[in-house]
């Protein structure tokens, strides 16, 4: 027997939950399916459990220097990863638990709890559940990449994912992979008091942002004991009794890491190799991501992707975004799309790093005449006072029409900062709008118009 329904929504991550919540306000019938954890990779094993372990992380970072505030801790610091692990269970529990009651409660809402495969473009199966609907939408994230490596399959390794189950210290950790997750989980874990080498294939870690930027974060890590291992070319991976040795480099007598542990952080994948697409002909690139047009529509009438399955944003807020996008066009008359929207993110490592539009090289291929500011933090009071000026503030401007291009903002208070030029940019005023401005004195943001007010020309790339 099918079930016919006006939606169908695959998975409860930020973009499903809040668009089953708008379909079934509007008075549609909505299946909504969830084979997993509620609340999809953000509540589970991102963004929420793994910022609040950096805040564990830094709050043992802050006893470690507390005598540089001139306070006295009596006793040898020591961390509880038992009770850290605790805390973050119940924060991630609360948030995933919260999820799953706002789904069952709404009014024209049926949970479907298994995991959905598709019989054809508009019929998807779930256990022995047969559903149809009109409207289907993908929004089934992704998992983190584990790509083919010599001895790989012989070791014991951990994911993000799986490193939400750790609840001891490992002695060394061993990151392989250079960007957000690896450094984020490294720094945390040094801080805990493991041993820890990143271990990173390029010539820098972080190779998406500017050399400044990647060179700035590379000593923030390495002030506080970490091993960074770069150019590591060709990796293999063996036992040798109780330790993880990686190779990194193919000749021999090349150089080697050992180590007790081992996480894999070298990228992500999407979900979407289990979900039969090729029964409803929904086309997906060669990485497995759905392709979507400007407004998340699939290939096929009736079927949109949603949220990290897509390829067209990999974090919570362009997951939420999306959502918000195909509300806007099915409830609102509100033509909404995606590039519409600028790119903007944040690494947590501590001090954080903010990227939001184009870092300095991409500006100066683009071809524009640029006017940039740059002002290290060592010269921002907020930060000196708190004792944590690592790092520094840039903005790139285009000199003729005076719009903020990008922004790049390493240090304390910088992912809460940036926000003040992003919406500048989303209004499509010039960059006088916050030069002029009179911030709070004292704040990190105080310094973004004194940062504007010296803005230097700088050469393009011809």
């Amino acid at each position: 027997m099918t079930q016919r329904f006006d939606a169908i929504i695959i998975g409860t991550g930020q973009a499903g939950s809040p668009l089953a919540a708008r379909l079934s306000a509007a008075g549609m019938k909505v299946a909504i399916i969830e084979r997993g954890r509620f609340g999809g990779t953000c509540v589970n094993t991102g963004c929420i459990p793994t910022k609040t372990l950096v805040a564990s992380a830094y709050a043992a970072r802050m006893a470690q220097r507390a005598a540089e505030y001139g306070v006295v801790i009596d006793g040898q610091i020591s961390v509880d990863m038992r009770r850290v692990k605790a805390r973050k269970d119940e924060v991630s529990g609360r948030s995933s638990r919260g999820v799953e009651q706002w789904v069952r409660a709404l009014e024209h809402g049926t949970v479907f709890q298994g995991h959905a495969r598709f019989e054809d473009a508009h019929v998807v199966r779930v256990g022995d559940e047969r559903l149809e609907a009109g409207r289907i939408f993908i929004n089934v994230g992704g998992r983190a990449l584990v790509p083919p490596m010599p001895g790989l399959d012989q070791v014991p390794y951990l994911t993000n994912a799986t490193m939400m189950d750790v609840d001891f210290l490992p002695e060394h950790l061993i990151v392989i992979g250079g960007s957000y997750v690896g450094l984020e989980f490294g720094q945390m874990y040094r801080r805990f008091g493991s041993r820890v080498t990143i271990v990173e294939k390029g010539p820098r870690l972080i190779g998406r942002e500017d050399e400044d930027v990647s060179q700035a974060v590379r000593e923030i890590l390495e002030a506080e004991g970490i091993d960074v291992q770069l150019n590591a070319n060709c990796l293999s991976v063996r036992r040798d009794a109780a330790e993880v040795i990686v190779g990194l480099d193919s000749a021999g007598g090349g150089r080697e890491v050992s180590g007790s542990h081992l996480l894999m952080a070298v990228g992500r994948v999407p979900n979407t190799d289990d979900l039969a697409l090729d029964k409803a002909g929904i086309e997906t690139d060669a990485r497995g991501y759905i392709r979507v047009d400007e407004q998340l529509r699939t290939n096929v009438p009736g079927v949109w992707a949603l949220g990290d399955c897509n390829g067209r944003g990999a974090f919570t807020h362009t997951s939420y975004n999306d959502y918000e996008i195909v509300a806007a066009n099915l409830l609102d008359n509100d033509p909404r799309k995606v590039s519409d929207r600028i790119q903007a993110y944040a690494m947590y490592i501590d001090p954080p790093l903010a990227r939001i539009g184009m870092s300095l090289a991409e500006a100066k291929q683009s071809g524009r005449k640029l006017l940039v500011g740059h002002r290290p933090m060592t010269r921002v009071g907020r930060a000196v006072e708190k004792g944590e000026s690592q790092g520094f503030m840039r903005v790139v401007v285009d000199a003729q029409t005076q719009e903020i291009l990008g922004a790049a903002i390493l240090g304390v208070g910088g992912d809460e900062v940036v926000h003040s030029l992003l919406d500048v940019m989303y209004a499509k005023a010039p960059y006088t709008t916050i030069s002029r401005a009179m911030h709070i004195h004292p704040t990190v943001s105080e310094l973004v118009p004194t940062l504007l007010q010296d803005m230097q020309p700088v050469p393009s790339l011809k």
